[in-house]
């Protein structure tokens, strides 16, 4: 069943609204899982990393880049760069990268918990399933935010204010650490 409706509002149309089981767009279940669900190719170009000796951020950018990667496909979207940035570490730490907690004051208590949770239970294994109404309103709500968290101008700006935020020793050692671990893998 494919629903044609144009709804007139000011100067322009909305898009045509489609059904669900539409071979344009997956299913929500599909969708949903997606969304929850890390691919494989991430998982293993993230153990790749691991076996070469590369830092956890290393690893845990392979998870980002895939959220980027969903963002930009029109899988859903994100409020901002930042929560794309977050919903990638969340999956690379329930797929067992060991990336530490975030700093105290720099994120809500929450969020810091949640972090240590997923952790843990990486860690400990016994992953219970995701419940689907949670799953469900997580995929709806985000599919209700913008692309424009993933356009290169936003990545960007991102990067230049976490840049910002560090000193330059802390940069200065990064480089050098990068640069020791391209010494050792050539």
């Amino acid at each position: 069943m494919k629903l044609e409706i144009h709804v007139k509002i000011g100067r322009s149309f909305k898009p045509p609204i489609r059904s669900f089981n539409c071979p344009v767009q997956p299913s929500l279940p599909a969708r949903a899982n997606s969304i929850v669900m890390p691919e494989k190719k991430t998982i293993e170009r993230a153990r790749q990393d691991e076996a070469e000796g590369k830092a956890p951020s290393t690893q845990a950018g392979e998870f980002v880049r895939e959220e980027i990667e969903h963002i930009r496909q029109g899988k859903h979207g994100a409020r901002s760069t930042r929560q794309a940035i977050a919903i990638g570490l969340s999956k690379a730490r329930r797929a067992g990268v060991t990336l530490p907690l975030p700093n105290k004051g720099t994120v809500s208590q929450e969020t810091r918990q949640k972090a240590e949770r997923e952790s843990e239970r990486a860690q400990h294994g016994g992953r219970k399933p995701t419940s689907r109404k949670r799953s469900r309103a997580t995929t709806r709500a985000l599919r209700r935010e913008g692309h424009a968290a993933a356009s290169t101008k936003a990545l960007s700006k991102q990067a230049r204010s976490a840049a910002h935020r560090r000193s330059r020793t802390s940069k200065s050692q990064a480089a050098r650490k990068a640069a020791r671990t391209r010494a050792k893998n050539s």
